[in-house]
């Protein structure tokens, strides 16, 4: 068989594509994207982060809007969180930061809830109000510590006079 220049060309140009595309969609499925003009950073302390990872996503009603950027120690040992939000968005000065987790043993990531103040957060400025992620093995502990504790009062009234 003999060597044709057209259909190496194809060929070569078909696996440039293949790989193109296999770059794009590593970038994208990563969540890599260059932002410009950058974010709004934003802080917020938590007392428990609960696995908490940076590039987690920060939403509101459900719609990425950001994501964590660094998760750092506080003097106070509480977690101060960087979160790095779109520019665009003007997020009242009361608004509230909580880590939650995607379904019942997901990822976690934050919800923002938007106040109603008329004053907004400017770069740099700290979430006041957060809420810590609640860790399930501390309430399954708690639920089962509590099951096995006899209750004062317990077992009266259940022998006939």
């Amino acid at each position: 068989m003999t060597r044709s220049p057209t259909r190496d060309f194809i060929v070569g140009l078909f696996v440039l594509v293949g790989l193109l595309a296999l770059g794009y969609l590593s970038v994208s499925i990563g969540g890599l994207r260059y932002n410009g003009a950058g974010g709004l950073p934003l802080f917020a302390v938590f007392d428990e982060t609960g696995g908490l990872k940076p590039r987690a996503p920060v939403v509101i009603s459900g719609v990425k809007v950001g994501q964590v950027k660094s998760i750092a120690l506080n003097k106070d040992f509480r977690a101060r969180v960087e979160i790095d939000v779109d520019r665009n968005l003007k997020l009242p000065s009361d608004t509230t930061a909580s880590i939650v987790t995607a379904g019942l043993l997901g990822d976690r990531y934050i919800t923002l809830g938007i106040g109603g103040e008329d004053e907004y957060l400017k770069p740099g400025d700290e979430i006041a109000f957060t809420e810590s992620a609640v860790i399930l093995e501390r309430l399954i502990g708690k639920f089962i510590h509590n099951a096995g504790v006899s209750r004062p009062g317990a077992g009266e009234g259940d022998k006939d006079p």
